[in-house]
């Protein structure tokens, strides 16, 4: 098995607690039963993560369309950014946008024959 992050969902969590819990509680004592106080704040803190989830990713949607909406407001504008000269140095260039380019969750521009990040403009001139 490969090493790597694994992250699971709120739901996937909330999900496996549940099934946990009810194992527990079939195999409690009867004598010496769990705490049910500490069983419910546990579900409330797991119904606080998924909502923060849920928020979170709303607030993602919100910030992708706010930048394409914004990368589309740039178009046919001079923008400057930082670009490679024919030397191999990085200098401030100049230029038109003349297109909106999006690769998944990236956002580029098109200037002449460059593409460059939405976070590379440096400025923007109307």
């Amino acid at each position: 098995m490969a090493l790597g992050t694994v992250t699971a969902s709120a739901s996937d969590i909330q999900l496996d607690y549940m099934k946990l819990l009810v194992t527990q509680l079939k195999a409690q004592d009867p004598e010496a039963p769990m705490d049910s106080n500490q069983m419910v704040a546990q579900i409330a803190q797991l119904s606080q993560l998924q909502q923060a989830e849920s928020l979170n990713s709303k607030f993602s949607e919100v910030l992708s369309t706010t930048q394409r909406s914004y990368a589309s407001s740039l178009v046919g504008k001079q923008v400057s950014f930082l670009a490679e000269t024919e030397n191999g140095e990085t200098g401030l260039a100049v230029g038109t946008v003349s297109e909106v380019i999006t690769n998944g969750d990236q956002i580029g521009l098109r200037i002449g024959n460059l593409a460059i990040g939405l976070g590379d403009v440096l400025s923007v001139k109307n």
